[in-house]
């Protein structure tokens, strides 16, 4: 199923958009490669894995309040047993939403939303800084057509800061892959290359490039539900909140559920040609990780220190966020990720 949402919003095939059974165009689903793929035109995409009927996440792009910085990101995010492993709008941050791509500081605006940190005078209220990535157009929303049973949705943003003007086009691609009830996991890889299309370069930050200590979240953000505090953070040669502003070529993340028996654990990984280490030439990435007082998820960017993108210039990063049920150890994360080349 190709979006067609709007003017320019994919491509058209030139046929009459009703589907059978008297499904409107904004609720029709696809069914061809095992996932069932439901596009509310103007709101969200939802994935669905029909054997069980489990959504496993909704891609929600429709209005936010200006406040919290209007982004797309996935809620609610679950495993193949049907259990939330995302928390959307809590009490402490209402503009933590599930997964999604943020930029807390970039060229002094802020992307991220809700206060502003600033040095010496700590988290403010400045509306003036908060900017938004609005959705544009879906290039691809449907099932795989390798026959590998995944699921594309490719999306093209544009970046502002509060006064609207255009600083940054966004490329993005948000693939679901390996669905294997067998081992009860499954995996999305989420591509981004954002272009600055300003006169001068974009400086990404964080709060800790701002001059807060081991505060460095930028890039894409994972907030766990509130039941998952206190989880355990897992790396490949350590474990704990001791990883905070670590590198490492992968983190996971495990915790009980609230409400429904048993655990999760969620791997996130950057794919080679990140060159998270830096070695390569590319900025280095970072871990931000805590699991109090809530779990959270980042492989920065602009831990430590700025990127600076010239004008013109591309940055792309890609990783994989593997959802399981049960308690993963760290030999059993190293094999899956060796089996599941990218």
């Amino acid at each position: 199923m190709t979006a067609q949402g709007g003017p320019g919003e994919g491509k058209s095939d030139g046929k009459p958009h009703g589907a059978p059974g008297g499904k409107s165009h904004a609720e029709r689903d696809d069914l061809r490669d095992g996932l069932r793929i439901a596009h509310a035109h103007g709101d969200r995409v939802t994935v669905t894995e029909p054997t069980s009927g489990v959504e496993l996440f909704s891609y929600v792009y429709g209005p936010e309040a200006p406040w919290e910085a209007p982004k797309p990101y996935l809620h609610p995010l679950r495993t193949l047993a049907g259990n939330v492993v995302t928390d959307y709008r809590p009490n402490d941050h209402r503009w933590h939403k599930g997964l999604q791509m943020t930029a807390s500081h970039l060229s002094g605006a802020n992307l991220w939303g809700g206060n502003t940190y600033v040095h010496g005078e700590g988290y403010l209220e400045l509306p003036e800084r908060v900017g938004s990535m609005r959705h544009v157009a879906f290039d691809q929303v449907e099932a795989d057509g390798t026959g590998s049973g995944g699921a594309v949705i490719a999306e093209r943003l544009t970046w502002h800061p509060y006064d609207g003007s255009l600083w940054a086009e966004e490329e993005r691609r948000v693939e679901v892959r390996d669905v294997d009830p067998a081992s009860g996991s499954w995996a999305l890889t989420w591509t981004t290359s954002v272009t600055n299309r300003r006169d001068e370069p974009l400086r990404f930050g964080s709060p800790t490039t701002a001059g807060r200590e081991m505060a460095g979240y930028t890039g894409l953000f994972w907030r766990g539900p509130r039941g998952f505090r206190d989880g355990r953070i897992i790396g490949p040669d350590a474990e704990g909140p001791g990883l905070m502003g670590r590198q490492a070529p992968w983190l996971a993340y495990s915790a009980e559920h609230d409400v429904a028996d048993g655990h999760a654990t969620l791997v996130f990984a950057h794919a080679p040609e990140n060159d998270h280490t830096g070695e390569g030439g590319a900025h280095p990435a970072h871990w931000f990780v805590r699991n109090e007082p809530f779990a959270a998820v980042a492989p920065s960017f602009a831990f430590f220190d700025e990127l600076e993108l010239a004008p013109g210039d591309t940055l792309t990063r890609r990783y994989r966020v593997v959802v399981a049920d049960g308690v993963w150890e760290r030999e059993e994360i190293a094999k899956y990720l060796a089996e599941h080349p990218w």
